[in-house]
């Protein structure tokens, strides 16, 4: 099996995946996926077994195409011209082997694997950041806060 060289997350299928009032600012909510996305790679081993200098790939769509997040480097943000499906698909070819898409879409899910990448659903991105301290997370150091139904609201 190649090393994990590339994480592609499909930012509004993993966003969307927990109703935490999202829709109401889905900017901000990309916004605040890459900020925790920056934090798990600043922290140590990359999400989901991403290599020591492996990137992440976060395709925004939609009007989350306006978010900024602050530059990281190794994080990549793709804003999709088009559909958010066809630019991930677009982004897997440009890769080549040790990619990693996270997304629950069935279709695009046989899309990229036809492109030779894996994939997994949102729920085991979102555990693994949940599992690391670092902005909007409690963590050792930081208390959650009372009253708060989620890590994004």
């Amino acid at each position: 099996m190649t090393a994990l060289r590339h994480l592609v997350v499909d930012g509004a299928n993993v966003v969307g995946s927990r109703p935490d009032g999202w829709w109401r600012d889905r900017a901000g909510a990309a916004q605040r996926l890459a900020a925790r996305l920056a934090a798990a790679l600043d922290a140590g081993p990359g999400p989901l077994g991403l290599g020591d200098g492996g990137l992440v790939h976060l395709v925004l769509e939609g009007a989350a195409r306006t978010a900024e997040p602050a530059p990281h480097p190794r994080l990549r943000v793709v804003r999709a011209t088009a559909d958010g499906d066809g630019a991930i698909v677009d982004v897997v070819r440009s890769l080549g082997t040790g990619v990693l898409v996270v997304t629950a879409d069935r279709g695009l899910v046989a899309r990229v694997t036809a492109e030779g990448a894996r994939t997994v659903g949102p729920s085991a991105l979102l555990r693994e950041l949940d599992g690391r301290a670092g902005p909007d997370r409690p963590g050792p150091d930081r208390p959650s806060r009372p009253g708060r139904t989620s890590p994004d609201s």
